[in-house]
């Protein structure tokens, strides 16, 4: 039993070296979280009042129909990249666009410029109201 225990204990200390983690604080800055997730998931997410739901698809597209509480920062927008910047890095961001390809480009260019947490709805907003989830105009 002792040596399953060990055997064990240092599995764990092996692990944790190599992901990373580790029981000290650390001074470095954390890396980036993104992560592309399911409608079940982004609607877990979007509770949370302090995560900020970004639409990245065409003002058009946005108009005709949206998650609730979502803001709109067209990815194909010259303006994207100044718009971006001036929201806070260290929040939450749960990214959509029509079927995810957009969104996707939308949370590597956001995490190049230094944001912490992305969330990519992975089927996007046609997965979104195909699962039958709220849509506002």
């Amino acid at each position: 039993m002792k040596k399953l225990k060990l055997t064990v204990t240092l599995f764990a200390l092996l692990f944790n070296a190599s992901s990373g983690w580790s029981t000290e604080e650390s001074s470095a800055a954390p890396a980036t979280l993104v992560k592309r997730i399911d409608v079940e998931q982004y609607d877990k997410l979007r509770a949370n009042t302090n995560n900020v739901l970004l639409d990245v698809r065409s003002v058009a597209e946005f108009e005709k129909g949206r998650i609730p509480h979502a803001v709109n920062i067209d990815i194909n927008s010259s303006q994207f990249a100044e718009k971006v910047a001036a929201l806070d890095t260290n929040k939450t961001y749960l990214v959509n666009c029509a079927v995810g390809m957009r969104s996707a480009r939308a949370c590597k260019k956001m995490e190049t410029m230094g944001f912490k947490k992305l969330y990519d709805l992975a089927p996007g907003f046609d997965g979104w109201k195909k699962a039958g989830k709220p849509v506002e105009k």
